[in-house]
This record gives C-alpha cells, sequence and structure tokens, in this order.
C-alpha cells in the first residue's frame, strides 16, 4: 500500500500515512524537540486532518533524533513574554493537546529519551504510551515558577492517583522508564531505540486491523464513563455495545470466526 507524507508548521510536524496508521513525528530534534508556534500549529492540524482521514485508524505520536521525544515548552519563546499581551502571542492556548485528546482514533505516544513538561503533556494525551529504556518523564514546571498548562494537573492525577501525582508535580523530579512502568504512566517498555518504533508500530498495526467502529466504541465507553457514575457508565457501555450487534463488522468477525479467517473490516 504507497505511503504518503506531508509536513505541517514548516517542517516541525511531519505526517506519513502507512496502511491505515498515521504517523505523525515531532521533527526538531536539534531542540530537543520543544515546543514552538510551530509544533503547535502543525500537530493540531495534523491531528485534524488524520481524525478527518477514513483511511487512517490509527494515530502514533513520536519524535525525531535520538535525545528525546519532547522536551517541552521552547523556552527561547518564553524569554520574549515580558507583557500580558505578549503572553498571548507567544501562547495559543493548549487546541494542540486538545486535537490529540479529541482523537476518536486510538493514539499511541512512542517516547525515547527526554519527555518533559508539555512534551509529557502530549503523551498523556494519547491512550496508550510505550518508551524505551532511556527515556525520562517529568513536569518540572514548578522550578521556573509555574505549573503545567496543558492538562497535566489533571491528567497525570486521573492516571497514577493524586498523591503520587503531587508528589512529583511539587517536587518537579524527573523518573525513569521503569519507574514510569510500575506507576502505570506507560504500558510497555522497549529495550532500545529502534525496538520502540518497532514495538510502536506493531501495536498501531495491530489496532489499526480491528473494527474502527468498536476501536471507537471502546475509547468512548472509556474516556467518557470515567466522567460517570458506576450506573450510568454501564449505561453507555450498554448502549454502544448494542449499537454495534447489527454493523456489518460484527457480522464480518462472525463469518470470519466460522470460515477460519482472518476477518476484514470496513467501519461500517
Amino acid at each position: 500500500m504507497p505511503t504518503d507524507q506531508d509536513t505541517h508548521g514548516d517542517d516541525a510536524v511531519l505526517v506519513e500515512r502507512r496502511n491505515g496508521v498515521g504517523i505523525v513525528t515531532l521533527n526538531r530534534p536539534d531542540a530537543l524537540n520543544a515546543i514552538n508556534m510551530a509544533v503547535r500549529r502543525g500537530l493540531t492540524r495534523a491531528c485534524r486532518d488524520l481524525e478527518a482521514d477514513p483511511a487512517i485508524r490509527t494515530v502514533l505520536i513520536r519524535a525525531a533524533g535520538e535525545r528525546g521525544f519532547c522536551v517541552g515548552a521552547d523556552i527561547k519563546e518564553f524569554r520574549q513574554v515580558d507583557s500580558a499581551v505578549s503572553a498571548r502571542r507567544v501562547d495559543p492556548g493548549i487546541a494542540y493537546i486538545d486535537a490529540v485528546a479529541s482523537l476518536t482514533k486510538p493514539a499511541i505516544a512512542a517516547i525515547h529519551g527526554f519527555c518533559l513538561g508539555g512534551g509529557f503533556e502530549i503523551a498523556l494525551a494519547c491512550d496508550i504510551r510505550i518508551a524505551s529504556a532511556d527515556a525520562v518523564f517529568g513536569l518540572p514546571e514548578v522550578n521556573l515558577g509555574l505549573i503545567p498548562g496543558a492538562g497535566g494537573t489533571q491528567r497525570l492525577p486521573r492516571l497514577i492517583g493524586t498523591g503520587r501525582a503531587l508528589d512529583l508535580m511539587l517536587t518537579g523530579e524527573r523518573f525513569g522508564a521503569e519507574e514510569a512502568l510500575r506507576l502505570g504512566v506507560v504500558s510497555r517498555l522497549a529495550p532500545a531505540r529502534q525496538a520502540l518504533d518497532e514495538q510502536a508500530l506493531a501495536l498501531a498495526d495491530a489496532i489499526a486491523a480491528k473494527s474502527p467502529t468498536a476501536a471507537a466504541y471502546v475509547k468512548e465507553a472509556v474516556m467518557n464513563g470515567a466522567d460517570l457514575d458506576l450506573d450510568a457508565g454501564i449505561a453507555l457501555e450498554k448502549t454502544l455495545f448494542t449499537l454495534l450487534l447489527t454493523t456489518e463488522d460484527r457480522m464480518e468477525a462472525a463469518a470470519a470466526f466460522r470460515e477460519k479467517r482472518r476477518p476484514v473490516f470496513t467501519g461500517r
């Protein structure tokens, strides 16, 4: 199947479409993929384009270079901030994080090296996180007289618990890949960068082979159900389950089981 590649944000973000997987690459390796305006705009547009593309079933976010996934905000931009007006000019909000978090398609972050501040918040906005053994995580904003401003204070406690999250955010301490796995920040570890890329792409391919409607409903049930009480969450699950019973994909899965072959899902 042909591979298409395009760029967003003056090459700061690359997008490749491969066999139903949209591969988004943060592409400022010389700056450790620090988040500047071009990255914000590029990531926002990339996610919106992939969300609208019916051929894409899974999104994989990775980063160029050997030293890190993303070290957070580009400090050069913040040095220019000396007033509320200039702050608004430099900081366009968190549309780039919202674009990741609002994907209805499963989103995977493949993390190597430094994953700090806003970079960590990009990863937290994804559904699944895989890290290489050299990954280093942290929300060090308190050391700069700030707090995490792109969802970190909300997503990290929901992921690992309030006490642990407060410990990490109030101290600004960094932690490694093994601790990230223990805390549940990541669900898989790879021994090295090459293995990380291979594992992340294999996982993205595996999910892309499933029914895209079922995958979207799994995500909807989990994400939306988290904000509901148990009874309401189960009611949501039941509704989504019932909607899937009459889909072509569900019938295709049953036929494939009878015929002892792999199902071919279309999203219908």
